[in-house]
């Protein structure tokens, strides 16, 4: 059916990849970081110590029956090859180690504890992008990976600390580029192990911009010079001109790239294989009309990867598919042949032995499978198809498909979703990618040259990157552009199960192939009825796996927003919402997957961004509107689309109080005419059959000792944490409440270091078990006469003990 594969990397890449996962996670759960490499390489010198034995005996049986036997043979390579797997194992757990152990200099560890402000020095390691908005000022943000190079703390300079930082910039910066060295003051987070990053670096102010390395300087122009010609190109099309030249989509907007999402496109703006295999297989045809021997072409082909990298900054995909195009480009320059497998396979070893952090990155995964997918199964596939359509057709759709399938396990990870339309827009959008790719790249390089050309350039690939944004925003406009998936790794798995059984069947050859097509048309149809009665049965209700998982019976659900507040109050059949997050889409979902369609009561505690955005997702699904003091045209902005879908409103003070359901809130906070703003937060105590709770919003330290000193509060079993668990709290307050639980709505990519680990200390002090958003995801809580009953999307247990 198709060439074999050497599939002999492939366990020395399992093993790489199992070993960079687990051993950058381990000081996490308390094991010392020498650990995995004690490990790997004593599995190592065991087998290397018993192989001479099994040698012997195999000699021995050779001189005993004339011929080595089978057994023997397969016991000596299965034992090499483990050999192999382990000292692999052992060369990434050793990286992982050396790192680990020089990550937290004492001085960075302190001034990060203290969240004391600090000056800075550090590199970009990749050119700056948007990181969103501060959710209560709206100012813009930039991040980029860096490296810490040197820090003042209360005054005390330190020498060099290269560590890696995730650097948090003001979106005013100007002239910063990859490898640009940056003098900054802000404050430093600690981040866990499994991070790349061992710090978060969120800069208040930026104190001074150096030049990059020669080496990398040269492509700031270039990168500049093509965003500012493609954003005069105008639409769509002129926004990912440079996205799927050089992977810059920082004109992207959010529309756009949630469009591209839907319809599977986004890897199309993100550089991979196909580019680097395109730069490569360019140079070295244009080297060989120069008549150069091959390893000049070779060398020549190397130095063209290596401009394009700094061009596009090596991100996961592109070091990835440099990595494996320097194997195959070697393998040429010794002509010897090099097959897709091996040359992926010693790619991702190579890498991993480099940095062991490439293990848990979403896109140094999906490059990997994409590529293997490609490699293993487009043959099959095209071969597959071909029974049921014209061959050309069959190889054209193989492509994508086998790229797509490959990848959604993975995908499944990161969105619990099946895309529907990804195969097809992925089809469509084929032809016209490498025109855009190819005329964008011709059109960046030759702008500072030949402007007119330049441009010109740029105008060719505008056509094709207009018919690719059409393409998403078709797909965004129909129905049904999900089928939802369980989460998680059991959903993973099941899709990679569903995934090869569909192959298997699909793969048989010759007359019992035909035999099984045959017998398998029946359902085959059934299948298709089902395909089609599934998704319409999805789209009435509430998500089918989610719900069948859920609690049926909770009392309180945080829904996962991101950075923002969004928790729903259950009591009889009265639902009330406590803030409606910074996201309509996400909140949306959440209220689908908790069930709930209609609201009594919805509490905006204050007017942020972060607190009331999601509004847009309740018109028409809400009776009563209780807020905080209104804000102008802040306020209106949120109410008006709850007002006109027909919900009262009315301002919330101090001794204000009703029923939801079986259950009685009284509001604690503000006192009257308040200024809008945090410490105007409505707090709103409830009491409830089987508990106690208190809702925070965002207020701060001082407005918390104010109400603790005029407001008899008690004892609560469950808090709702005040500002996404920032330091700017009372430990007096929460130690008084002592709750069981804390809720903390916080997003797992703020920027901010939130949840504070000053926060997490007072919580632990007043033994309250925090359930954090970015962490769990959703959460939903049952009281019981144990404690609460906790689901989440990632797990389900007891915590409290009301």
């Amino acid at each position: 059916m198709g060439a074999s594969h050497d599939l002999r990397l492939l366990g020395p890449a399992v093993a790489a990849w199992s070993t960079g996962w687990f051993a950058t996670r381990l000081p996490d759960a308390g094991v010392p970081t020498w650990a995995a490499p004690v490990m790997a390489w004593g599995v190592a010198a065991m087998v290397l110590a018993i192989l001479p034995a099994l040698r012997y005996r195999r000699r021995r049986g050779r001189s005993r029956v004339g011929r080595a036997g089978s057994a023997g043979s397969l016991v000596i390579r299965s034992a090499a090859a483990l050999l192999v797997a382990a000292a692999v194992a052992g060369l990434v757990a050793t990286s992982a180690w050396s790192v680990l152990e020089r990550r937290d200099p004492a001085v960075v560890a302190d001034a990060a504890s203290a969240r004391a402000e600090v000056r800075a020095t550090v590199r970009l390691d990749a050119a700056p992008r948007r990181s969103g908005a501060t959710p209560w000022s709206g100012e813009p943000r930039l991040r980029a990976a860096a490296t810490l190079i040197e820090l003042t703390a209360d005054g005390v300079r330190t020498g060099t600390v290269p560590i890696r930082v995730d650097l948090s910039l003001p979106g005013d910066a100007d002239g910063l580029g990859f490898g640009s060295s940056v003098i900054v003051e802000g404050r430093l987070a600690g981040l866990p192990s499994s991070s790349r990053a061992a710090y978060r670096l969120s800069a208040a102010r930026i104190l001074e911009v150096g030049p990059a390395p020669p080496w990398t300087a040269w492509t700031h122009p270039l990168r500049e010079g093509l965003a500012e010609a493609s954003a005069r190109l105008g639409g769509d099309g002129g926004a990912l001109v440079p996205g799927l030249a050089i992977g810059d989509t920082s004109r992207v907007s959010d529309g756009l790239g949630a469009a591209m999402t839907l319809a599977s496109l986004t890897h199309l703006t993100a550089v991979s294989g196909a580019n680097c295999a395109i730069i490569t297989a360019a140079a070295f045809w244009v080297a060989g009309l120069g008549g150069l021997p091959r390893a000049g072409r070779v060398l020549a082909a190397l130095v063209a990867l290596g401009g394009f990298v700094a061009l596009v900054t090596p991100e996961a995909s592109v070091v990835r598919a440099s990595a494996m195009a320097v194997v195959v480009l070697t393998a040429c320059a010794t002509a010897r042949a090099a097959g897709g497998v091996p040359a992926l396979g010693l790619a991702v070893v190579a890498l991993l032995a480099l940095d062991p952090w490439y293990a848990a990155d979403a896109g140094f995964a999906l490059s990997v499978f994409a590529t293997a997918g490609l490699v293993l199964l487009s043959r099959p596939l095209a071969i597959a198809l071909g029974r049921w359509m014209p061959r050309p057709i069959a190889v054209v759709v193989a492509i994508p498909l086998a790229a797509q399938l490959a990848c959604q396990p993975v995908l499944v990870l990161l969105e619990a979703v099946i895309p529907v339309y990804g195969v097809p827009a992925n089809l469509l959008a084929a032809p016209a990618a490498p025109i855009a790719t190819m005329a964008g790249l011709i059109g960046c390089l030759l702008l500072p040259v030949l402007p007119s050309v330049g441009v010109a350039a740029l105008q060719v690939a505008w056509v094709p990157a207009s018919w690719i944004a059409l393409l998403a925003r078709g797909v965004e406009g129909m129905p049904l552009t999900g089928v939802p998936w369980p989460p998680d790794a059991a959903g993973a798995i099941l899709a990679a199960i569903v995934i090869g059984a569909a192959l298997v069947l699909a793969m048989g050859q010759g007359r019992s192939a035909s035999r099984a097509r045959r017998a398998l048309r029946p359902v085959s149809a059934v299948v298709l009825c089902v395909g089609i009665a599934v998704p319409v049965g999805l789209a009435t209700g509430p998500p089918l796996f989610a719900s069948a998982t859920r609690q049926a019976d909770w009392d309180v659900w945080q829904c996962d927003v991101g950075q923002g507040d969004a928790v729903l109050v259950r009591s009889a059949d009265a639902v009330m919402l406590v803030d409606a997050g910074p996201d309509a889409e996400a909140l949306d979902r959440c209220l689908g997957t908790a069930g709930v369609d209609r609201l009594d009561l919805v509490v905006l505690t204050h007017w942020d961004a972060d607190h009331v955005t999601g509004t847009a997702a309740l018109a028409g699904r809400v009776a009563t509107v209780l807020h905080g003091p209104l804000d102008g045209a802040r306020s209106a902005r949120a109410l008006q689309p709850l007002v006109d879908g027909g919900a009262t409103h009315a301002e919330a003070v101090a001794g204000a109080s009703g029923t939801l359901g079986d259950a009685g809130w009284r509001v604690v906070w503000p006192r009257p005419n308040a200024v809008p703003g945090n410490d105007a937060s409505v707090v709103l105590q409830l009491v409830a059959p089987g508990y106690r709770a208190l809702f925070l919003g965002d207020l701060g330290r001082e407005a918390q000792d104010a109400m603790r000193r005029t407001t008899d509060l008690g004892r609560v079993d469950l808090v709702k944490v005040a500002h996404h668990g920032s330091a700017d709290q009372s430990a007096a307050l929460y130690a008084e409440l002592g709750a069981s639980v804390g809720l903390v709505g916080v997003g797992a990519d703020n920027g901010y270091g939130h949840p504070t680990t000053a926060l997490l200390e007072m919580l632990e002090a007043a033994g309250t078990v925090p359930v954090r958003s970015d962490e769990s995801g959703a959460a939903s809580l049952r009281a019981a006469p144990r404690g609460f009953e906790l689901w989440t999307e990632r797990s389900v247990g007891v915590v409290g003990a009301p």
